[in-house]
């Protein structure tokens, strides 16, 4: 696919189009894309995911602070941690196949990284910041609030799904949730942890992460799903 036909491809995903599409493209652009054709001088997505973190935690915060009234500090505080963790950026990014689009460097492509909590994280809050240069701050608060701040009582599961996992196990009689590391990939610097989780019902889930605990955190978020799926 050439670059303009995917640009105009996430543009219909997301429902944006871009008056300066030069944002998207450095949005999509990994430091370790941009590395190696310094010929270039391809700039990278860094700053632009700087910009897009200050937009999403303005945005974030407002929504909280207005759909929560009786809400304290403490509580809204906690809240936006859920929201906008790297585990919950990343689930988000999933949800519009952004790791389809971000431009990597061979070495990163090789291990994975379009699946990389921290890259995908990262690509979404540039591509917060791409809309916020290109068109103003109403277009990217609609962006957040369509494909961040929406199924706002799943994400914030993110935050701590493990106790939560570990509540629910209890309340049946289950015992204590075991996480084993099951598989692991990547160089020393950025290795993938794969880790399963077990309850003594049978309950089975796996999680990748960057950490051992990111992995165990996203493990746990499966369970829970499925545990409420069951439920319902």
């Amino acid at each position: 696919m050439e670059e303009s036909e995917r640009l105009a491809a996430f543009e219909k995903k997301i429902g944006y189009r871009f008056t300066d599409r030069r944002y998207l493209l450095q949005a999509f652009t990994h430091s370790s894309y941009a590395n190696e054709r310094k010929i270039r001088k391809l700039p990278d997505n860094e700053r632009l995911e700087f910009l897009g973190d200050a937009v999403l935690e303005l945005v974030s915060s407002h929504w909280i602070f207005t759909v929560n009234p009786a809400m304290s500090e403490g509580e809204m505080s906690k809240l936006r941690a859920s929201l906008v963790c790297e585990p919950a950026l990343a689930y988000c990014a999933r949800e519009i196949s952004l790791g389809d689009y971000v431009l990597l460097g061979k070495g990163e492509a090789a291990t994975g990284g379009a699946e990389r909590d921290s890259i995908l994280s990262d690509a979404l809050e540039a591509v917060i910041g791409a809309i916020y240069l290109d068109s103003g701050f109403t277009n990217a608060k609609e962006f957040i609030l369509n494909y961040v701040m929406n199924d706002a009582e799943a994400k914030k599961l993110f935050y701590d799904s493990k106790t939560i996992l570990q509540e629910m196990v209890q309340a049946k009689g289950q015992g204590k949730v075991r996480y084993e590391v099951i598989g692991e990939s990547g160089p020393d610097h950025s290795k993938c942890f794969v880790v399963r989780a077990t309850s003594l019902d049978g309950l089975e889930t796996v999680g990748r992460g960057k950490t051992k605990k990111a992995a165990e955190q996203e493990a746990a978020y499966g369970a829970i799903l499925k545990l409420r799926g069951q439920e319902d």
